[in-house]
């Protein structure tokens, strides 16, 4: 029972979730509005292009939020299978040239008339509740490598053959640490997890070494100043945005990275942005708040009663904490480049209300965790 005024609902009880995912969301439309008010000026002849959008987003991606969090996670054991086939179809859906949009050289986005959507982000979703399923109802044969391990690196290769044609080689990696990790966390036997590496390694190499850009972004990440109007231009633009900021920032709107300098500083390099007119303490700042909701992420892991519950809690603590590490990594020069937003800061619908959805879940298990 609760008091007056108070109560039980995940979406506010759960603060150490609500409360971060708020601010970094802030923080976002603040720093997109900042970061592409002169793209926005230049493609659209508006400074508000971009901000109306992501606005727009944030709505709807907090109703989402809402939504999941009052959504039962166990009753996801139920749909897990239909929300993995819908990904899949979703995955092969826009492979089809009249389905997909192409950008950059890549088709991620399918057209659902007039609204895109990148099937990659709910793909990830869609995996964490598979593997919290299905590793928790074979917890008796976990160890065993039919049951605990095969089926499920499947998934996994399945996903990711239908993501690398498109081409999406971060998003592989991302699924993969989702994937393992939780494999780990179950149970499964290490031998088993390292089993796949003589077969991974040539295929690494190939897709790395013998992809022409792929190769170049590691040869960039390694020394990007030997190129740095060409491989390196990225990464040297985004570590002088950085290096400008200083401790205080220049100010927000005031910095100079962004003005057609950075590439895509409202997406991918939104970080070094924030690092330029924020400064040492907004990155401090961020780095913060992601840190208390990934810790609240692990104690709900540690603490669910239900198997279903840790294993799902667990995956989706890895979802937004590795997308942090890998693009906060890129901008600062020590990994090399990938196409992966920073949650609830970066501009994109797709990612915001997937990320959302994954954070409503959460909340969901850290409530019931007391009833269970």
């Amino acid at each position: 029972m609760t008091g007056p005024g108070k109560t039980n609902h995940p979406f506010f009880s759960e603060k150490a979730i609500l409360f971060p995912v708020i601010l970094l969301s802030g923080i976002g439309i603040i720093m997109v509005y900042s970061a592409s008010s002169a793209i926005s000026m230049e493609a659209h002849n508006t400074l508000f292009y971009y901000i109306k959008k992501q606005a727009l987003f944030l709505v709807i991606s907090l109703a989402v939020m809402f939504v999941t969090a009052s959504f039962p996670y166990k009753l996801y054991k139920s749909f897990s299978y239909i929300i993995l086939f819908t990904a899949i179809a979703l995955l092969v859906a826009v492979l089809f040239p009249a389905l997909n949009v192409m950008a950059g050289g890549a088709k991620r986005w399918l057209n659902l008339g007039g609204f895109t959507f990148q099937p990659a982000e709910f793909a990830k979703l869609a995996l964490i509740i598979f593997l919290g399923y299905s590793l928790s109802k074979k917890q008796d044969l976990i160890r065993k490598f039919s049951v605990g391990f095969a089926p499920h690196a499947f998934i996994f290769a399945v996903f990711a053959c239908l993501i690398i044609i498109q081409p999406d080689f971060g998003t592989i990696v991302v699924l993969g640490i989702i994937t393992w990790g939780m494999m780990f966390i179950a149970g499964v036997k290490i031998i088993h997890l390292l089993s796949p590496a003589p077969l991974l390694i040539p295929v690494i190499y190939f897709l790395v070494f013998k992809v022409e850009y792929r190769l170049e972004r590691i040869l960039s990440f390694l020394n990007p100043w030997d190129d740095p109007y060409n491989t390196g231009y990225q990464i040297t633009h985004s570590l002088k945005a950085f290096g400008s900021g200083g401790i205080l920032g220049k100010g927000i709107g005031l910095g100079m990275q962004k003005m057609h300098y950075l590439p895509e500083p409202h997406t991918d390099f939104i970080f070094s942005t924030i690092g330029e007119e924020l400064g040492l303490v907004g990155v401090f700042a961020v780095l913060s708040l992601y840190l208390i909701l990934l810790l609240k992420g692990i104690n709900i892991a540690k603490t669910s009663k239900s198997l279903f519950g840790t294993l799902t809690a667990a995956g989706l603590t890895i979802y937004i904490g590795v997308q942090v590490i890998i693009n906060t990594g890129v901008t600062l020069g020590v990994l090399p480049t990938k196409g992966l937003t920073l949650p609830f800061i970066s501009y994109g619908g797709t990612s915001l209300v997937i990320n959302m959805a994954a954070m409503g879940i959460l909340m969901n298990i850290g409530a019931a965790k007391e009833n269970e």
